[in-house]
């Protein structure tokens, strides 16, 4: 059970990629076009050329890219910076404690997109299928 149990942890490291690109999108559309909501307090969306604006759009394209896993190693490393960011400017001021500011999903989604820079996408990739290709090709 213990090896058959490992051997499936490239597949799981492709369905947490996929997962927290899933649930991350929707920060951005949020900022962009109030979908599924717009940001509070008012749903409004945020000005494009704005700190939010950019946000909003790394969130959403770049989360796009992370979830079919294509340029997914530089694509997270912007995206954990953006977390880190978003963490030490808009949290940490409130409290040291994440359970307090309610930096969480920041502080995971940094280490996550961490993670994901330096392991790359998985196997169920677009980064995955262009590296089959490139071996077919040599």
């Amino acid at each position: 059970m213990p090896a058959r149990w490992r051997s499936l942890a490239p597949y799981f490291h492709a369905i947490l990629r996929i997962v927290a690109a899933f649930v991350f999108i929707p920060f951005g559309t949020m900022k962009l076009f109030a979908w599924p909501a717009g940001m509070p307090p008012n749903n409004a969306t945020a000005p494009l050329l704005s700190q939010m604006g950019a946000a909003g759009v790394l969130e959403t394209f770049g989360g796009l890219l992370i979830l079919v896993g294509l340029f997914t190693r530089p694509v997270a490393f912007i995206l954990a910076g953006e977390m880190a960011v978003a963490y030490f400017q808009g949290h940490f001021p409130k409290s040291f404690w994440p359970v307090i500011n309610m930096g969480t999903p920041a502080v995971l989604y940094c280490f996550i997109f961490l993670y994901l820079s330096a392991a790359g996408a998985g196997p169920w990739s677009l980064d995955a299928a262009r590296e089959r290709g490139n071996e077919k090709k040599a």
